[in-house]
């Protein structure tokens, strides 16, 4: 592999511009306060109210969002119109929360027969501050200020699909963008039920083109591609009025025990730390085990990553070694792997557990060594084994030296034929299981 330096990660942070054009940080600020995030003001749309609504999916408040990349039509702004959204969820907890996204009307006609579908779009990895919400990035798709570096990598994969006449709702995920709490970062339920719930308040915006009898699908690339596959397994139970029409979870991260080891001195190690202050916010009763592994470099750098966005953590904590975070110099791998609580949690969070609902396709780079390509195989094994229905997709694509651009290169090359899966999914078409062939499968 090729010296890591500066350069890469340079070079990863134009690529993800392309894409789109105490151990714990300390407690956001009170929603009257206004809230800075590095240098952005996040507006007091994002502040949550004291009392949420009792239903899951229950509208909070909505109001226009002005989209970056809009241009004059005939009958209204190409590629369509938005609407922001606060909506109420319930965390893993099962305690109220407030979740913000964005609605997409699309200007483009649903040309297959029937209601117009609808598709939920959970982000990949954008961050832990918030500002590096996705419902901003469809504003400031590029934001460069000095003191953090925001892309909105998904409006690509969200323009691709309201293109095709679909109609968009994309959540920011629990406390991403809200300003009452931390962003539980890759927490399988917080993720799952933000996704459905965000379905269910986008059935409730006025003046849509959706309706209940609107096909459902879900999308979703790395963190979102976990997101998607939870909200799959969990729909039966949590949402039943959300039945899914297909469920595409591209380079999912279903082990996290795995998925740790290899973030770890990657450019992206600074998603260990979001992973850490998530966790800890779910379940505080892992914070007395933090503080006794974690040294001063660890817990300063838990509160830096808190308020990043994924370009301030390639510059600021790139390569990092967790091995310097820990007070006896060990790996938070070793120490997960001899602490019976730390692995307890991480067995919680596994995806593959549970039989997915509807058609889903699994897509992985065999070269991804980031979010690793043995570990979402094994998810569509796992699916396979309880008879889902599953179309796998392994991209072939070489090891480039960077395990940042192994995994986003799928994310690019497969991404076309991902929106038309899940679009022959939405039209009534069948899918074609992989399952009989998944022993042969790279």
């Amino acid at each position: 592999m090729p010296p890591r330096s500066r350069t890469g990660l340079l070079a990863a942070v134009v690529t993800a511009a392309c894409l789109g054009a105490h151990v714990v940080a300390a407690a956001p600020a009170a929603a009257t306060d206004e809230t800075v995030s590095r240098g952005v003001t996040i507006p007091a749309f994002y502040h949550p109210p004291a009392h949420l609504p009792a239903a899951d999916g229950a509208l909070v408040r909505s109001e226009p969002l002005p989209l970056a990349l809009s241009l004059p039509g005939l009958t209204g702004p190409l590629p369509g119109s938005a609407t922001r959204l606060m909506y109420k969820s319930t965390d893993s907890t099962g305690q109220p929360v407030a979740v913000t996204g964005a609605y997409l009307e699309p200007a483009a006609r649903w040309k297959a027969g029937g209601p117009r579908p609808l598709v939920a779009v959970a982000p990949g990895t954008m961050g832990q501050g918030d500002q590096c919400a996705a419902s901003l990035g469809l504003e400031h798709p590029l934001r460069l200020n000095g003191r953090t570096v925001s892309v909105g990598y998904e409006n690509l994969a969200i323009h691709r699909l309201l293109a095709k006449g679909i109609a968009v709702v994309v959540t920011d995920y629990a406390g991403l963008g809200t300003t009452d709490r931390l962003h539980t970062y890759v927490n399988r339920v917080d993720e799952a039920h933000a996704v459905l719930d965000a379905v269910r308040a986008a059935r409730s915006v006025r003046g849509t083109s959706v309706t209940a009898d609107s096909p459902v699908g879900l999308f979703g690339y790395s963190q979102g591609g976990g997101a998607s596959a939870a909200a799959a397994e969990l729909q039966p139970s949590y949402a039943p009025d959300v039945p899914l029409a297909g469920t595409y979870a591209g380079a999912p991260p279903a082990d996290l025990a795995s998925v740790t080891e290899a973030i770890d001195g990657s450019e992206l190690a600074g998603a260990l730390g979001w992973s850490l202050n998530g966790f800890l916010q779910s379940d505080p009763s892992l914070r007395p085990i933090a503080e006794a592994h974690l040294n001063a470099a660890g817990k300063a750098a838990l509160t830096d990553l808190s308020t990043m966005c994924v370009g301030d953590a390639l510059f600021g904590h790139g390569f990092t070694e967790s091995t310097g975070w820990t007070r006896d110099g060990r790996s938070l791998s070793d120490i997960i792997a001899t602490t019976p609580a730390l692995r307890a949690f991480l067995e919680s969070q596994r995806i593959g557990t549970l039989k997915p609902s509807g058609p889903v396709r699994v897509a992985t780079g065999v070269s991804d060594d980031l979010v690793p390509h043995g570990q979402a195989r094994g998810l569509a094994v796992d699916w396979c084994r309880k008879g889902a229905d599953v179309t796998y997709k392994a991209v072939l694509l070489p090891d480039v030296g960077s395990s940042l651009l192994n995994h986003f290169a799928p994310l690019l090359t497969d991404q076309g034929s991902a929106v038309d899966w899940l679009t022959d999914r939405l039209s009534g078409k069948r899918a074609a299981s992989d399952c009989r062939s998944m022993p042969v499968q790279p």
